[in-house]
């Protein structure tokens, strides 16, 4: 993903969810003692099962939902679109065990007006489908992602690429811990494990609050995310039963649900 990018929950319609309030946090987290770090066994292909029907409160992914974004980034205006897609995605490894993952499109684009629509003569900038299962215990683990970069309309790159069970020739690849079960301050967990191609980490910082427009308050975990390849930081915020509400400078504008 995306360097591991932005997610949410649906619901039975579209719903603008344009946060209208700033978060409301208890005390920060961010000066507690080190995080405590998740073993990777947790989405160890030979050590649990998976299902694709996604339903960690944090990062639940019905399918046919759908999520839009914009905001700025670099003092562009930014779109980004995202899609459970009612396809899945097979994964072999040793052994013979065999992992069925959930496939989620993420589109990105420069939106021009920011009105979180692909208008005509707007530029494509990344489509990825990327790959997801959870675990018997509610963990939510990453099994990789396809990537296509754009430049002027067309595909320059897939970088960024990678599976789990090493079929693009890698070696040291495993599913990531993409969101635990539960999640809760203090933990860390490795979302990516492909060395020296994505190998981002995160860090749940503190929990908190959020209100949506129609007045409802939910409940939220703020992640810390860290790149070692090019030393990038980003927080993302998620709500219970919302998802992804922040990442960095996008904002949530709309969300249609299964």
């Amino acid at each position: 993903m995306m360097p591991v990018r932005r997610y949410i929950w649906g619901s039975a319609s579209v719903l603008v969810v344009c946060l209208v309030g700033a978060l409301l946090t208890p005390a920060s987290s961010f000066g507690a003692p080190p995080a405590t770090q998740l073993p990777l066994s947790l989405c160890a292909p030979d050590q649990n099962t998976f299902t694709v029907s996604i339903d960690n409160p944090y990062f639940p992914l019905p399918v046919g939902a759908q999520w839009v974004y914009t905001g700025k980034e670099q003092g562009e205006n930014i779109g980004l679109r995202i899609t459970v897609l009612d396809a899945t995605e097979g994964f072999r490894f040793g052994g013979g065990r065999n992992v069925t993952t959930r496939v989620v499109e993420e589109l990105e684009w420069a939106d021009t007006n920011a009105n979180g629509v692909i208008d005509p003569g707007e530029q494509l900038i990344e489509v990825s489908r990327n790959y997801f299962a959870q675990t018997q215990d509610g963990t939510v683990c990453y099994f990789g992602e396809n990537v296509d970069i754009y430049e002027d309309g067309q595909i320059v790159s897939h970088e960024g690429a990678w599976r789990a069970d090493g079929r693009r020739g890698l070696p040291g690849l495993a599913p990531g811990i993409f969101m635990p079960a539960p999640a809760e301050p203090g933990i860390s967990f490795q979302q990516e494990v492909a060395p020296g191609v994505a190998e981002d980490q995160a860090t749940i910082v503190r929990t908190g609050t959020a209100v949506l427009p129609d007045g409802s308050v939910v409940n939220t975990i703020t992640v810390r995310d860290f790149n070692p390849l090019d030393r990038s930081r980003g927080t993302k915020v998620y709500g219970q039963g919302v998802g992804l509400i922040e990442d960095g400078p996008l904002r949530l504008i709309s969300v249609m649900g299964v």
